[in-house]
């Protein structure tokens, strides 16, 4: 990793329900500095926020107050088909669920983001061949989901996410579905990828093994920081 700051929040607040009685404080001034490679774990109890900050950090909710910076770009400032072309392009997501059409090949389902760029088919065909054969996926290229493994499939949606080469992978609970074996697996997949391409790695979970395989984790409780510290690799 370098020392470029890939990410940064300034203040981050998210409020449900605000000024109702229903009123919830999902995250409440949250700043963090995330460099360019970095593996980063966000740990928490349920409904701490951790999902919650993972939403506003993908632009897919925005936040009551505060700023958030990708690359330098506010992108709360954004429109919202800027923020649509600005996602498709910088930022990858991998899934607990996979989120797999099911009547789609492995090679349908990696392929789909690059349809939505200038990309011939042809071509978009080719390079997602080639991410899912780096992925040990050579031989089931043409497989529907329920013709993979769990383990495979994430595989697939790993292809999925790094195939716009993004600028930051956001996971949320990437190996929640998974067994232990399996979610070592796709850790060490993922720390394969981060050393070889400095690829950014932002992953939400429960499990302390998984945590140990981010260079560092910050860990929320009630929409606060409250620890952030190196641990694991």
């Amino acid at each position: 990793m370098d020392d470029e700051i890939i990410l940064k929040t300034e203040n981050l607040h998210k409020t449900y329900a605000e000024g109702t009685s229903l009123e919830v404080h999902a995250l409440r001034g949250v700043n963090i500095e995330i460099k360019k490679g970095e593996m980063v774990a966000f740990m928490g109890p349920s409904g701490c926020g951790k999902t919650t900050l993972l939403n506003l950090l993908g632009g897919i909710d925005q936040p009551t107050k505060g700023r958030i910076f990708i690359n330098g770009e506010d992108i709360n400032e954004l429109l919202d088909t800027e923020m649509t072309e600005f996602r498709l392009h910088n930022i990858g997501y991998i899934f607990q669920l996979f989120n797999l059409f099911e009547f789609l090949s492995a090679l349908e389902n990696t392929v789909l983001p690059l349809l939505l760029t200038d990309t011939t088919r042809l071509e978009a065909e080719e390079e997602a061949k080639m991410l899912l054969r780096q992925m040990g996926l050579g031989d089931k290229i043409y497989h529907l989901p329920n013709e993979l493994s769990g383990g495979e499939q994430q595989r697939v949606a790993v292809s999925r996410a790094l195939l716009m080469n993004p600028s930051i992978i956001l996971g949320d609970e990437p190996t929640g579905d998974l067994d232990q074996e399996t979610s070592t697996d796709i850790m060490n997949l993922f720390v394969s990828i981060n050393e070889n391409y400095k690829q950014t790695f932002l992953v939400v979970t429960h499990s302390e093994h998984i945590a140990s395989f981010c260079h560092r984790t910050i860990r929320i409780i009630d929409g606060e920081i409250v620890e952030t510290g190196k641990e694991g690799l």
